[in-house]
C-alpha cells in the first residue's frame, strides 16, 4: 500500500497519453469488431465523453452487454428480491451478531463517517436490520458521495449505455443474471459477512485512500495501474483467495466463454468493471488467448 500511495501519482503523470479503457475485439471468425469498456461503478454518465472512441464504438454496435440487464434488475419481483437480501433475516438484529466490543469499534467509525451512532433510536432503527454486507456498502457510499456531492446515483455510466441503447433501439443483455449478481454481493453466511465489517472498520482509513487511488487510476484511464492497485488490495486481510475467485476471477472465466455466441450473432459493446479486464486472467488477455484480436481504441 505504502509503495503505491507514494508513486501513484506520479505514474499517473507518466502515463496517461497512453492510458486507455476502450478496447476492440475482432478477428476469429468476427464479420465485424465488437467492443469492451471498463467502467467504475461510482463514474457518472459524463465520463463517457472523456473515454475516446467510445460514442463511436456505441453507434458502430447493435446491442450493449453489461454485467446484468438492467431491465431484469428492475423487474419488480428481482427489486424485491434485492431488498430482502439486503437485509438481516427475521429476529435476527446486527446488534444481535456483533458483540459490545465490535458495536463500540462500529459505533466509533460511525460517529466519524454520519455524526452519529447507533446508540441514538432513530439510526439504530434505519441500520440494525441491514445485513453487514449492505452495511459496509452503505458507508463507503456515503464517504464517496461526500467526496462527490454533486454526484447523481441515478445517472452513472454502467446502466447509461443500455439506457441509450434501448433509446436507440439496441439491443440489450447482461452476462449474468440478476439472482447471480445478488448472491456475489450479498450471499456469504453471516458469520463471514461480519468478518468483512469488522475488518473494513478496522482498516477503515487504508480502505478509503485506497478507493481515492483506485478513482484516480480510473479516470486517468490507467488499467495498468489498476491492475496494480487490485493486486495491492487483494493482498490485503480484508481479502481472501476464494473472495478474488468470485468476485473477478471466475466471472471473468464465465464472461468469456459467453461472449464468442454473443459477438458472432450481433456487434456488441460490454460494459463491465474495468478490474475485470486486468492482467494475466482478466477478460483482454483471455479473448486474446481464445484467438481475438484486441487493440485499445485512442480515438
Amino acid at each position: 500500500m505504502k509503495k503505491i500511495v507514494s508513486t501513484l501519482m506520479l505514474v499517473l503523470a507518466c502515463t496517461v497519453a497512453q492510458a486507455q479503457i476502450l478496447y476492440r475485439i475482432g478477428g476469429n471468425g468476427l464479420e465485424k469488431p465488437s467492443y469492451i469498456v471498463g467502467t467504475y461503478h461510482l463514474a457518472p454518465s459524463t465520463f463517457v465523453d472523456s473515454i475516446p472512441g467510445a460514442r463511436a464504438a456505441f453507434d458502430a454496435v447493435e446491442q450493449v452487454y453489461g454485467e446484468v440487464d438492467m431491465l431484469e434488475t428492475l423487474k419488480p419481483e428481482n427489486m424485491e428480491k434485492m431488498q430482502k437480501v439486503m437485509m438481516l433475516p427475521e429476529g435476527t438484529t446486527l446488534s444481535s451478531l456483533l458483540d459490545k466490543e465490535q458495536m463500540d469499534r462500529l459505533n466509533a467509525l460511525l460517529r466519524e463517517v454520519m455524526g452519529v451512532d447507533m446508540t441514538n433510536e432513530a439510526v439504530a432503527a434505519q441500520l440494525d436490520k441491514l445485513s453487514p454486507s449492505t452495511l459496509e456498502t452503505q458507508i463507503s457510499l456515503l464517504v464517496y458521495m461526500k467526496n462527490m456531492p454533486t454526484l447523481d446515483v441515478t445517472s452513472l455510466i454502467d446502466n447509461y449505455f443500455q439506457q441509450e441503447a434501448v433509446k436507440k433501439g439496441k439491443g440489450i443483455g447482461g452476462l449474468e443474471t440478476a439472482d447471480f449478481q445478488m448472491e456475489v454481493l450479498y450471499g456469504a453466511s453471516l458469520e463471514k459477512q461480519v468478518k468483512s465489517l469488522m475488518c473494513f472498520v478496522d482498516n477503515f482509513q487504508d480502505g478509503v485512500e485506497m478507493a481515492e487511488f483506485i478513482t484516480a487510476a480510473y479516470f486517468a484511464q490507467d488499467l495498468e495501474q489498476l491492475e496494480e492497485l487490485n493486486l495491492e488490495e487483494q493482498e490485503d486481510e480484508c481479502s481472501s483467495p476464494e473472495d478474488n475467485e468470485k468476485l473477478i476471477y471466475g466471472r471473468n472465466a464465465d464472461w468469456v466463454k459467453k461472449m464468442p455466441e454473443i459477438m458472432k450473432a450481433k456487434p456488441t459493446l460490454f460494459v463491465v468493471g474495468a478490474f475485470h479486464l486486468c492482467g494475466e486472467r482478466g477478460v483482454l488477455k483471455m479473448l486474446e488467448a481464445q484467438g481475438y484480436t484486441v487493440e485499445g481504441v485512442r480515438k
